[in-house]
């Protein structure tokens, strides 16, 4: 059964079964199904690779990936399930937990993928990878609690690609996240990007939490 506070109790195990079915695994796999083929690609083609390339493709893997995490949060049953019991918080981090991982595996199979001459600093390009996936669940968590639309995931995966085309070329010199291993600005890019998970992983658990609005009308109730 679930407690009056909006958590969790001996009846958790259904909770999770039931928003396992509710996660959108189709868009999940496909991203990582298609960014293992943006790794894979080179081998397949018995192509050279370098550091360059490498890094290159990593890159282009995790925001592959990414874009697929971005319809994560989509729920066509959103109106019916936000005046349930248990809390918007529990139900997002749930779906954030049941990915992570499925994340994790495909992400040892990415870095696999590249022979070790070039394959990037594995700590690093990991940074780079979980910032740009904590930023899609960010976005896509924005959009969930400032609008209405029950499945903000295309226009949520849209705009997080626009961006990742733009920035490269719209960041100050000073700011620049696209660095190339060797690079003296390395070092100080990741800083930044451990920057960008950070403050994408606040904001995503900001978004999750109920809106005062809807906890007052529930109280109302």
């Amino acid at each position: 059964m679930r407690r009056s506070d909006g958590g969790v109790g001996p009846g958790s195990s259904a909770l999770v079964v039931a928003v396992a079915r509710t996660v959108p695994w189709r868009a999940v796999a496909a991203g990582a199904v298609v960014g293992l083929l943006v790794v894979g690609l080179p081998r397949l083609l018995s192509g050279t690779l370098d550091a360059w390339l490498g890094l290159t493709l990593l890159r282009a893997a995790a925001l592959v990936f990414a874009l697929g995490l971005t319809f994560l949060l989509d729920d066509p049953a959103r109106e019916l399930t936000t005046p349930v019991p248990t809390r918007r918080w529990v139900r997002t981090g749930l779906r954030v937990a049941l990915v992570v991982p499925v994340a994790a595996l495909w992400w040892t199979a990415a870095l696999s993928l590249l022979p070790a001459p070039a394959r990037p600093p594995v700590g690093a390009v990991t940074l780079e990878a979980a910032a740009t996936a904590a930023l899609a669940l960010a976005v896509a968590a924005v959009a969930v609690r400032f609008t209405d639309e029950p499945r903000p995931g295309p226009s949520v995966a849209a705009g997080l690609l626009t961006l990742a085309l733009l920035a490269p070329h719209l960041l100050p010199a000073r700011w620049d996240l696209f660095v190339l291993v060797g690079d003296p600005g390395w070092a100080a890019a990741h800083v930044r990007w451990a920057a960008v998970l950070a403050g994408a992983a606040l904001l995503g658990a900001a978004c999750a939490v109920e809106p005062l609005r809807g906890l007052r009308s529930r109280r109302l109730s």
